[in-house]
């Protein structure tokens, strides 16, 4: 056997190998199950929206956390912002505790008028859905 036909042979020895190691962990077929949470914030003046977080568990119970609305009679309330801010981020740390991973985020915006627009009644609302995902 030529030396260059022993260390081709060793190379590819070495390959099987290593790609069998490390492909080993992986689960092809790994089931998940799936929650959603749901924010739905209010942009409704004198504070007279709702504003909500809605969470569907896999078992399809459903809670809901009331939320402060953005705008209270003076105009927009930077501590109801800071406090929403806060109670997402507590319950994103929650689902990362529980084992949920973030999978995707999807955020959208309904509105039919902005302060002082022409044919607008300044109503809307912002509402963000957080996907996540664990493996079963």
């Amino acid at each position: 056997m030529k030396p260059y036909q022993f260390l081709l042979g060793l190379l590819a020895g070495v390959c099987v190998v290593v790609l069998t190691a490390s492909t080993a962990n992986l689960k092809p077929n790994t089931q998940y199950e799936f929650t959603q949470v749901t924010v739905i914030e209010s942009v409704v003046p004198a504070g007279m929206g709702r504003s909500r977080m809605i969470t569907i568990g896999p078992d399809g119970k459903m809670e809901e956390i009331k939320m402060e609305n953005f705008f209270s009679l003076t105009g927009i309330n930077f501590s109801n912002v800071r406090e929403n801010d806060q109670a997402i981020t507590n319950k994103v740390s929650q689902m990362y505790a529980e084992g949920w991973e973030l999978q995707d985020v999807t955020s959208g915006v309904y509105g039919s008028g902005a302060f002082g627009e022409a044919g607008g009644n300044n109503t809307g609302i912002f509402m963000t859905r957080y996907l996540f995902r664990r493996a079963m």
